[in-house]
């Protein structure tokens, strides 16, 4: 299975991908040759059809594109083809067959090569962000290139973007920088103008089910069910025909609008909502959190034999791991308000589309009674009205808005249609 049978419904990209990936391992193969190309040239694709700038490889890319349109695997998938060391590539085999151990190593995570960053937290500081440079000013351990994946680069802060623009315009020879973000405007101008971007699409809804059957073992009928509802995101699919507590959240959700007859139902519905994300960054803090803060007594020496006690001077790593924690906290409380929120706007997509009489199949087909019952007592104009509330509140928890006062505020527009 060729690295690129992850990356769903996204054709263009993976043929650009595949290209720079030749490109690149035709440069590898030059320099072990002895063929070392003068600083700052390009080696010839192999064909005349991959001629071209789009083509070639490059230090920098940016992929782009919604939450679910897989960027980030996209991203995984390049990573390995350029670690490849198939030896079908001597016989013209094109790299990222998907079995050799630096396909492998990249896409399980454990490539020495290829760093893959992702953050739990609300944001990517400059401590981290140096960090990262100093990785990549390094030669790579295989001799082949340094990737740095960096699945959220949307949320750098203004001083790590600037840490890391340096390292983007002046790269070590061996170094590849893959930047994952939802949109070029999330990411630093001066950083964007620098990358090839990559534009994502959000991938077919049968697509998605292929893949969670293919690659997932998920049955057919809960496959299509569970790509329809959202709507081709890939990650949430998959949780939602693996994970029984996401299915009943959602149930919860979609139950919402039905609850919006009066003020009090209206409060009681947000609190629910907000009820239900606290208890997901709890089970979340029950997970991880418990495990950290053992594993870093253990590391500053809290042994058994003298009642738990920390050592003197350690006090300011276990605030730090303690701030970290609640910022993951936060960040997990959000997310699961976000998740929410989405299913919430694809419920009242569905009602629109009744109202207009739009010939698309429903997302949300196993409340279709609700959703004809919305439609009927109300009229497009008020469902618009209700889409842009639910928008409206997920900006507002983007500005820090205190996520109860965001969401009762929405539950009553709701009400007011």
């Amino acid at each position: 299975m060729a690295v690129w049978d992850d990356v769903v419904g996204q054709d263009r990209v993976t043929a650009q991908l595949a290209a720079a990936a030749r490109d690149a391992d035709a440069l590898v193969t030059a320099e072990h040759a002895g063929e070392r190309p003068r600083p700052g040239e390009q080696p010839e694709p192999q064909t005349s059809a991959d001629r071209g700038s789009a083509s070639q490889m490059t230090h920098a890319w940016l992929f782009t594109g919604p939450p679910g349109s897989g960027r980030s695997t996209a991203a995984r998938a390049f990573a390995a083809a350029l670690q490849c060391v198939s030896p079908d590539r001597a016989l013209g085999g094109a790299p990222g067959c998907g079995f050799c151990d630096g396909c492998h190593t990249s896409l399980v995570g454990t490539h020495a090569d290829v760093e893959i960053v992702r953050t739990d937290l609300l944001s990517i500081g400059v401590k981290e962000t140096r960090d990262l440079v100093r990785r990549s000013s390094l030669s790579p351990a295989g001799g082949r290139w340094q990737v740095i994946v960096l699945e959220d680069a949307d949320r750098l802060t203004e001083g790590a973007g600037n840490v890391l623009l340096k390292a983007v315009e002046e790269p070590a020879p061996r170094t590849v920088w893959l930047l994952c973000a939802p949109s070029v405007e999330d990411v630093l101008p001066t950083i964007r103008s620098r990358c090839r971007h990559l534009s994502l699409r959000t991938p077919p809804v049968a697509a998605v089910a292929d893949v969670l059957v293919r690659r997932d073992g998920i049955e057919p009928e809960a496959a299509d069910r569970a790509a329809r509802a959202t709507q081709g995101h890939i990650g949430r699919a998959r949780r939602l025909a693996t994970d029984e507590r996401a299915r009943a959240r959602r149930a919860a959700v979609l139950k919402l609008p039905l609850r919006t007859d009066d003020i009090g139902g209206c409060l009681k519905a947000a609190q629910e909502l907000i009820d239900a994300a606290g208890e997901d960054a709890k089970q979340v803090a029950e997970d991880v959190d418990t495990k950290e803060t053992e594993e870093l007594r253990a590391a500053l020496g809290a042994a058994a034999g003298t009642g738990g006690r920390m050592p003197r001077g350690t006090a300011g790593a276990m605030k730090e791991l303690q701030d970290k924690q609640k910022r993951r906290s936060t960040r997990t409380q959000r997310d699961s308000l976000d998740l929410a929120l989405v299913d919430l706007t694809g419920f009242y997509r569905d009602v629109l589309a009744l109202q207009m009489g739009a010939s698309v199949p429903l997302a949300n087909d196993e409340v279709r009674d609700s959703i004809h019952r919305i439609a009927t007592s109300s009229t497009p104009e008020r469902t618009l009205r209700r889409i842009e509330a639910v928008i409206a509140c997920r900006e507002a928890l983007d500005r820090n808005v205190a996520p109860l006062l965001a969401v009762e505020a929405m539950a009553v527009a709701l009400r007011a249609g």
